[in-house]
Formats: C-alpha cells, sequence, structure tokens
C-alpha cells in the first residue's frame, strides 16, 4: 500500500490530506470529514484502512476551518471549493481510477452541493456517510434541495436511529430522487453508526456492513 500526507491547494488557500491507496485500487473515494472532527478522527481512519483492504482507495482531507483548528464550520462557497481541489488532487494522485467522492454528515453535504453547483469532473457518483438532512429534533427536508440537481448515482448510508435525518422525510425525498438515489439502513444505528448493546451488534459489525455496502455500491457505478 502507497499512503502517506498530501497537500491540497487551490486559490482558497491548502489544506492537508492523507492518501491510502492499495496496490491494487479499483477505485477512490475523496473523503471529508463531519462537522466537529477532522480526517485523523478514528471513524474516518477506519473507514480509510476497511474501504483500502476492500481495493478502494482514499483520500481524506481537512477542511481549512479545521486546518486552523476553529469549531465553526466554513461557509458553503470555502467548503465546496477545498471539495473541488481534493477532487482535482485525487485525479492527479491516482490518474485512471474512477473517482468517487462523498463524507461524514457534513462533508457528505459539501460534496453534494459542490457537485450541485457544477459538476465535480470524473467523479461518478457521491457517497453519503450519515447525510444530515437537518438539526435534531427540528425536522425538515431544506437541505436536501440541491439535490435534484445531482444527476450522478448517489448512495445514502442511513442509521435507522438516526436523528439527524427522519425517515418518514428522507425515504419520501429519496424516492422523488428516481433511480439515482440509493438508500441502505442499518438497523438500531445512530448518526455515527453506533449501536446500543441491546442490538446484539456491535459498532464494528455495523461498519463492516456500511463498508461492504460502499464497496460493493463503487463497484456496480463503474460496472455500469
Amino acid at each position: 500500500m502507497s499512503s502517506g500526507p498530501v497537500g491540497i491547494e487551490w486559490d482558497g488557500g491548502r489544506v492537508s490530506g492523507l492518501l491510502e491507496l492499495p496496490a491494487a485500487a479499483r477505485a477512490l473515494l475523496v473523503l471529508a470529514h463531519g462537522a466537529g472532527a477532522g480526517m485523523a478522527h478514528p471513524f474516518m481512519a477506519a473507514v480509510a484502512s476497511g474501504l483500502a483492504g476492500r481495493g478502494v482507495a482514499t483520500l481524506r482531507y481537512q477542511f481549512p476551518y479545521m486546518e486552523r483548528g476553529s469549531k465553526r464550520p466554513d461557509t458553503p462557497a470555502v467548503a465546496q471549493g477545498a471539495v473541488r481541489a481534493a477532487v482535482d488532487q485525487a485525479a492527479r494522485l491516482a490518474p485512471g481510477l474512477p473517482l468517487f467522492a462523498g463524507g461524514k454528515s457534513f462533508g457528505g453535504r459539501m460534496s453534494s452541493q459542490a457537485q450541485a453547483a457544477s459538476p465535480l469532473p470524473g467523479v461518478r457518483g457521491l457517497a453519503f456517510l450519515g447525510f444530515p438532512l437537518h438539526p435534531p429534533g427540528k425536522p425538515s427536508d431544506e437541505r436536501a434541495r440541491h439535490l435534484f440537481e445531482v444527476k450522478i448515482p448517489m448512495l445514502f448510508l442511513q442509521g435507522s436511529r438516526d436523528d439527524f435525518a427522519d425517515r418518514s422525510l428522507l425515504e419520501p425525498l429519496l424516492e422523488r430522487l428516481g433511480s439515482r438515489a440509493l438508500l441502505k439502513l442499518f438497523a438500531d444505528a445512530d448518526h455515527s453508526f453506533g449501536v446500543a448493546k441491546r442490538s446484539g451488534r456491535t459498532d464494528t459489525e455495523v461498519r463492516d456492513e456500511l463498508l461492504g455496502a460502499l464497496a460493493g455500491w463503487m463497484d456496480a457505478v463503474v460496472l455500469g
């Protein structure tokens, strides 16, 4: 495996990235972090490692606010600039590999907003690891309006107990998006894909199921 730190630069600044590139990689996921934790968070590291074991490369990266150590997320314009720069860097680092983009919560939503504004070059599909449809306790689907401008396949990996995505709103929304949107629910999992002991499963088991679904979906998109 070839892996290590990389720099990502664009006219909006410079951020850090981490590349994991298995020798026989068949796709690369440009993976953005959530609002409250950066690219080195244990969940992000576990996703990257698990995908590498399944033949999928990843490029994780920081949003500018996280790079600065701030707790206040970037404006959408700044965040989308970072998404675009990371996608461009991924294409340079692994030319010829099919590209996908997305991420955890905020990172996934910023990726889809960037794609909706102007298609990300070479990106075959978007993967959301817990799409943040609305703040907890404030059900709404306004945050998802831009998804109707996304014309590439989208995978929604969601816990059934995710309080950032009321299923009574999410499921009809995805039905309206049609065949380009696929929902994979994980029973008893929350927004971070954690499960209670009484569920009879562990967080690791849920994460393995998630990674298998994600890798399989990417293979299906590439094969067409």
